[in-house]
């Protein structure tokens, strides 16, 4: 059975890395790496029983924070083009003298 779940963890990753090849928007392909990561997650953690080592689950949970960590920070550099605590300054206005 785990077996299985590994070829069908393979599988699906290919189609997320053809998606992020041609994915035509930005957040198209910032989806597919972030489902790669969930996958390679699983990937760990089923390899980890298959192998008979269950203790891969801490990597796999390591990882799984690290992928959410990483694409947050990616959002948010391609909302604001920082990734540190930028300065928000207010819009200069014209007075009415």
């Amino acid at each position: 059975m785990f077996a299985i779940a590994t070829v069908a963890i393979f599988i699906a990753m290919v189609l997320v890395l053809i998606r992020l090849i041609k994915g035509p928007t930005l957040y198209d392909r910032v989806l597919a790496v972030n489902s790669f990561g969930t996958h390679t997650v699983l990937l760990i953690g089923v390899m980890g029983f298959l192998n008979g080592r269950p203790d891969f689950l801490d990597i796999a949970l390591l990882y799984a924070l690290i992928n959410f960590v990483g694409t947050i920070a990616i959002l948010k550099f391609f909302r604001y083009r920082a990734i540190g605590d930028a300065m928000w300054v207010p819009p200069v206005t014209k007075s009415r003298d």
